[in-house]
């Protein structure tokens, strides 16, 4: 009992006294890290130097109107859509921008020659076929002036919108064919009881126009996401009567596309904890046939407010299941999910409702009122308010694409980041809070869970990551999502920056000072368009710690952490009177240390110490209060930090 309370004196009243020493040595350049003049984002008018939205920010609006039909013969999509796009920037725009997702299989597109595909005779060949382009002058609609260029669409105005108040209309007439087997996000699958159709990237949309750099006009290559405003969607969708659409947003005309046995299963799950078969595999042909458009054919009339995008999948072949889930502020959300016989999917409904709970929870309320996932061709990607995931997934493999794609919520649908410049600000982020709701659901099912790439068989995740610290040819998280080799866009993307996060959580700043900064920067930029220099500052405001070596160090350049003991010494040579232990930071990456030291009496201790010793040189010098010779010092005990030659983090006593 008293040496166990002695280690506990120790552990926790440890006083560190002494002058410390300093000194330069190896690689490392402290003015490089603690640099004041750190190159961060000037404060304007529109954004803070604290973090926040300026007195006079500014975000531009698009809303749409579409009214779409399925071709399920030759697999296409027919569409008449209207833009209602408002200028709230202080500039007049002479000329707009809109992206065109689907000109990806175009093989005139930039996509085709990047791919290497071009005109192959294995390459999907599609693309917008643009009928007419319209705007809205005073009460008339006049032809256009337009450009395609790949994945772009200029329209060049004959008068300028004008600021702040400016707002036109657009209105274009065009169709696409169905890329097949989830190529680019979306695509159909032939199963045993029908197709089944995923549609994304299926409307021409506006650009962003932001106070960052103007229009964001980046080609839409593969790799690098998304980047949009946010407005109401209304839209309707015609396909043949005996298939189910599965949207984004809330389903306005239920009675007119479902009989009311399912009307009345979709109220009870709704308020069901459990899941509730909606649909079976033997209803397929059940649906009701009223108000037809035509013979056989139903409009399906979805709303959606405030969303950043629009997706929807439509089959005769789903199987239907729901429960309602319920969140911390009182709202109540319809989890649903959809998928064939095929699927083993029996808890996809528990899956996407545990999801969903524990992020709301945690960080910020699911901000719709519909949530579901659909089993498919495409393997996993997010839209607001719907999810593709694998039809093939099950198990654990399940659980992640569902946490992962649903948690694409918060990151970027909520949190309006520019997942073409910057991936990690998406998947990154995305991937953190997978992290955590992984280890809260269900007590830990399918923890722990770093991740799956880099986690396979356990162990510290940061040591793991090692080999992406010293691979020379690796680039910086800053670099545009398409210009990362395939080799490196989950490593940089997805992982690097979660485990930045971890380490900023569990290692820098503590769970509540990292959880109170994180949940400021969501508050703050919800429905908005956070920079990365946005997240940086308001971390360092919120959080009360200037972390710029951090996001200079980890995010911005690729530098490697390497801590080291030089070695241990005693006061006047007499271990009783207390050791001065020396130990180094020999490469460009700082973080503060933490040690443990054991004596040869069998007492231990742990010092930690702040990322500041390192202010002055890569030397630092403290002393211990040890009572006996020290037999052992340890730099990061519990394998936190991602050092990329640990074997000079332990100091050995040889002498005794």
């Amino acid at each position: 009992m008293k040496r166990y309370l002695k280690f506990f004196n120790v552990f926790f009243f440890i006083i560190i006294i002494g002058i410390p020493v300093w000194g330069q040595t190896g690689h490392y350049d402290p003015h490089k890290a603690f640099n004041p003049l750190y190159d961060i984002q000037k404060s304007t008018v529109y954004r803070s130097a604290d973090g926040q939205p300026g007195p006079e920010y500014w975000i531009n609006r698009a809303d749409y109107t579409i009214y779409a039909k399925l071709d399920t013969l030759n697999k296409k999509v027919w569409a008449q859509e209207e833009i209602s796009y408002t200028n709230h920037s202080p500039n007049a725009l002479s000329f707009l921008w809109l992206e065109l997702g689907q000109n990806r299989f175009s093989s005139t597109s930039k996509s085709a020659a990047v791919s290497g595909y071009g005109l192959s005779s294995t390459r999907f060949n599609g693309g917008f076929q643009i009928e007419t382009v319209e705007i809205g002058l005073v009460d008339a609609y006049i032809p256009a002036n337009y450009k395609i260029i790949g994945t772009r669409m200029q329209i060049r105005l004959p008068v300028s919108l004008p600021a702040k108040v400016g707002t036109m209309k657009i209105r274009i007439l065009y169709s696409f064919k169905i890329p097949p087997k989830g190529n680019g996000r979306s695509g159909w699958m032939q199963t045993k009881n029908g197709v089944i159709y995923e549609v994304a990237q299926w409307f021409p949309r506006m650009s962003v126009y932001d106070d960052l750099v103007g229009w964001n006009v980046l080609p839409f290559l593969g790799a690098g996401e998304f980047y949009s405003d946010y407005g109401d969607y209304d839209i309707t969708i015609e396909v043949p009567k005996n298939q189910i659409v599965a949207s984004s947003g809330k389903l306005l005309n239920p009675r007119d596309v479902l009989e009311k046995k399912f009307i009345d299963r979709l109220k009870k799950a709704e308020k069901s904890d459990k899941t509730i078969r909606i649909k079976s595999a033997n209803e397929f042909n059940n649906i009701k046939a009223i108000n037809s458009t035509s013979a056989g054919k139903l409009e399906w009339h979805f709303k959606m407010k405030n969303s950043r995008d629009f997706a929807w999948a439509s089959s005769n072949a789903f199987i239907w299941d729901a429960a309602g889930a319920k969140l911390s502020n009182g709202s109540k959300v319809l989890v649903m999910a959809l998928y064939p016989k095929e699927s083993k999917w029996k808890r996809a409904v528990e899956f996407l409702k545990g999801s969903i709970e524990l992020f709301s929870k945690r960080w910020f309320p699911y901000p719709y009122s519909t949530a579901t996932t659909v089993g498919g061709p495409v393997g996993g990607m997010e839209y607001p308010g719907i999810v593709f995931c694998s039809w093939r997934a099950h198990g654990p493999s399940l659980w992640m694409v569902t946490n992962h794609e649903i948690g694409h919520t918060w990151f970027p649908m909520v949190v309006g980041t520019n997942e073409r410049n910057f991936a990690w600000m998406d998947e990154g982020m995305n991937t953190f809070i997978d992290i955590y709701a992984t280890k809260d659901f269900n007590h830990g099912e399918f923890a722990p869970k770093q991740d799956h790439e880099y986690n396979p068989k356990g162990g510290s995740a940061a040591r793991n990551i090692v080999p992406l610290l010293t691979d020379s040819a690796a680039p910086t998280m800053m670099s545009y999502a398409d210009a990362i080799p395939w080799k490196y866009g989950h490593k940089l993307g997805y992982y690097k920056s979660a485990l930045g996060l971890v380490l900023l959580r569990e290692y820098i700043l503590g769970h509540d000072r990292f959880d109170y900064a994180f949940k400021t920067y969501i508050h703050r930029w919800a429905y908005k368009h956070p920079s990365p220099f946005d997240f940086f500052n308001t971390m360092n405001n919120a959080a009360g710690e200037d972390l710029n070596w951090f996001w200079k160090g980890w995010f911005i350049k690729k530098w490697k952490l390497d801590q080291a003991v030089q070695g241990v010494k005693y006061v006047k040579g007499n271990a009783t009177k207390g050791a001065l232990i020396t130990i180094l930071n020999l490469d460009q990456m700082v973080m503060p240390v933490t040690v443990k030291i054991m004596q040869q009496n069998g007492d231990s201790g742990i010092v930690k110490l702040p990322v500041e010793i390192w202010e002055r040189g890569g030397q630092f010098t403290f002393y211990y209060p040890s009572v006996s010779p020290v037999t052992k010092v340890v730099l990061d005990p519990n394998l936190m930090l991602p050092d990329v030659n640990p074997v000079n983090n332990i100091w050995i006593n040889t002498k005794n």
